[in-house]
């Protein structure tokens, strides 16, 4: 399975996940977890950075449309 975003790309959490809303910056492509291609991001307004399937994200312009 190939990644769907890439480095430096702006997503979002798809609500009902374990992160707060806002925007979130892909830092780089993991290995894939349980097959399903992983990224490690970092919150616009966090000091710390997470790892996120990518079943859990979607782009940061998808919000417009919702």
């Amino acid at each position: 399975m190939s990644a769907k975003f890439s480095v430096d790309l702006w997503v979002e959490f798809i609500v009902g996940f374990r992160a707060p809303p806002g925007r979130f910056q892909i830092l780089r492509q993991l290995p894939p977890d349980r097959g399903e291609p992983s990224y490690r991001v970092k919150g616009e307004k966090e000091a710390f950075e997470r790892v996120a399937r990518e079943s859990e994200l979607r782009p940061w312009a998808d919000r417009i449309s919702d």
